[in-house]
């Protein structure tokens, strides 16, 4: 089975619904000369065209609006901003045009648009570039949220993505680009909404998403040590978010640790724990805990930066929290 980084995976998946949808064109800061910020788009310019893939200036509210314009015309774009901490500057584009015009209008006007956006810490890169704002977008309805955590699904959601008749805001971790995973050749889209159990257990589940699903596995290889099985479940999706799957893994394992890399208040993390008490209460063990980001502004000083963001450290003693209350 070929290997593929993160990167090219979403490169194949690009350049297979380019070749596949005529509809399909890519848009956004460096996408189409420089290959994207992060390399993701290399080479689709001279495959598919200065038609298909272009540059645009720096200006995120007129990209995503631009999406909005496409979209209404029939066309399925796909932009790319250089990093979700800008997707700010096109909050109103994202929130009360993209993820709204398709209720206001009765149905009458699909918005098939997938905004790409590089995020989350560990980089130096300040606080205004470091962030993970997934909760603030999962908020609204109209807007579907996809992180996916490993190449093959990166691949699988972005096909699907592409494909959706909805806005989806399609979140790429930075510290990702470069893992390595297998990717089937004639690999279908995932759907979306769907969570995956990544790895069976049986004394505790850890929930993530993005590269937190992927520290949750080291954790729980760590755990192996204590004798303590962990599930985990990696949601691929936050919203729609498949609670059948995580309810079902956390009434069976009885505790439950939600990683996340935002911040506590109002995040991702806090709304699991509700949606979870709400569905399997009576069958815990012990109160369900949250591994978050740290409360502040990301530091720039690296050592700062690493201690505010979750590792498998925390992971793991949360785990052990939970197993021993």
């Amino acid at each position: 089975m070929p290997v593929l980084t993160y990167r090219e995976a979403l490169n194949q998946a690009l350049r297979e619904e380019l070749a596949r949808d005529p509809d399909v064109l890519l848009f956004g800061e460096d996408v189409a000369e420089y290959g994207g910020s992060f390399k993701v788009t290399q080479g689709l310019l001279q495959e598919f065209g200065p038609r298909r893939v272009l540059d645009t200036p720096i200006s995120e509210a007129a990209i995503v609006g631009t999406a909005v314009g496409l979209a209404l015309g029939g066309l399925r774009p796909v932009a790319e901003l250089m990093t979700v901490n800008f997707a700010l500057v096109a909050f109103d584009q994202i929130v009360n045009h993209l993820a709204k015009m398709y209720f206001m209008f009765g149905g009458q006007c699909p918005m098939p648009v997938t905004i790409r956006a590089p995020g989350g810490g560990g980089h130096q890169l300040g606080a205004q570039h470091s962030h993970s704002l997934e909760a603030v977008f999962s908020h609204f309805p109209g807007l579907k949220v996809v992180y996916p955590s490993t190449p093959r699904t990166a691949k699988a959601l972005l096909l699907a993505a592409i494909r959706d008749d909805d806005p989806v805001l399609f979140l790429e971790h930075e510290g990702l680009y470069n893992d390595k995973g297998e990717v089937p050749e004639g690999l279908e889209p995932l759907p979306l909404g769907r969570a995956e159990v990544v790895r069976p257990g049986e004394d505790v589940t850890l929930v993530g998403y993005g590269r937190m699903a992927r520290l949750a596995l080291e954790a729980a290889e760590a755990l192996e040590a204590d004798e303590i099985s962990a599930e985990v479940v990696d949601l691929l999706s936050l919203r729609p978010l498949d609670w059948d799957t995580v309810a079902a893994s956390v009434a069976r394992t009885r505790r439950a640790v939600v990683v996340e890399e935002c911040w506590p208040r109002c995040g991702i993390g806090a709304d699991l724990v509700a949606g979870l008490c709400d569905r399997v209460f009576w069958e815990l063990e012990a109160p369900i805990v949250r591994v978050s980001g740290e409360d502040i502004p990301a530091p720039y000083a690296r050592e700062l930066e690493q201690a505010c963001i979750p590792d498998p450290a925390k992971i793991a003693a949360a785990a052990r929290r939970v197993v021993d209350a």
